[in-house]
């Protein structure tokens, strides 16, 4: 009975020394795949996406850390067009989002709020519509949040006024109703970040509601 027992005994040891990193790139590698079976690239920059490959840290446009995973996403200006979906909210430890200037379409996906370590997020120039997710508000680390020029309507959440390090906030061009947050760093936003909506002003807290004229 020894050698039976002796076997997932040593089975145990390894998957004890080796066990997040295989673990941890497979799904950023997965939740990648998943959004680029979402997406058309008429100039093939997502060629070298293989599934098959351990992690996803070769891959171009993906950057990794020394422990393989993934903290930068770069799709800026890269002409591909499609959907966000709730799988790029398992990309933990991502800082960086850049999918400016392209054609995505749709909403942007509550999950987003569940990238902890971010620290930019670009989403700007696409034709998102809906309303800016709330969850944004949980993105302690963010420092830049660039939304401008897309349909994105509804009110300014106020979740985002809690962002102690937000120093880029930009959502001109859009379809925003309501007032303009005044608590926080919005204070400090030039009004320029807020032009070309249908926002009325800064807020009057106490005299009209915050979502005022939506």
């Amino acid at each position: 009975m020894a050698p039976f027992s002796f076997i997932p005994l040593f089975l145990l040891l390894l998957l004890l020394q080796f066990p997040l990193p295989s673990l941890s790139t497979n799904s950023e590698g997965n939740a990648l795949h998943a959004l680029r079976t979402r997406l058309s690239d008429p100039n093939n920059v997502l060629h070298s996406w293989d599934p098959t490959l351990v992690n996803p840290c070769t891959w171009f446009h993906v950057t990794c850390d020394s422990n393989n995973h993934v903290i930068r996403l770069d799709l800026g200006n890269s002409n591909i067009s499609g959907s966000l979906g709730p799988e790029l909210g398992q990309l933990y430890h991502l800082r960086y989002l850049e999918l400016y200037s392209n054609d995505f379409i749709g909403k942007i996906p509550e999950e987003l709020g569940n990238l902890k370590a971010l620290i930019s997020m670009d989403l700007y120039g696409n034709k998102f519509e809906g309303k800016i997710p709330k969850s944004f508000g949980k993105l302690k680390s963010l420092k830049f949040l660039r939304l401008n020029n897309n349909k994105l309507t509804g009110p300014i959440p106020r979740q985002l006024t809690r962002l102690a390090n937000l120093k880029v906030f930009d959502v001109s061009n859009n379809d925003l109703c309501g007032t303009i947050p005044i608590d926080g760093n919005f204070g400090s936003f030039p009004v320029e970040s807020f032009e070309n909506n249908r926002l009325n002003g800064p807020e009057l807290k106490g005299l009209v509601p915050y979502d005022f004229g939506c």
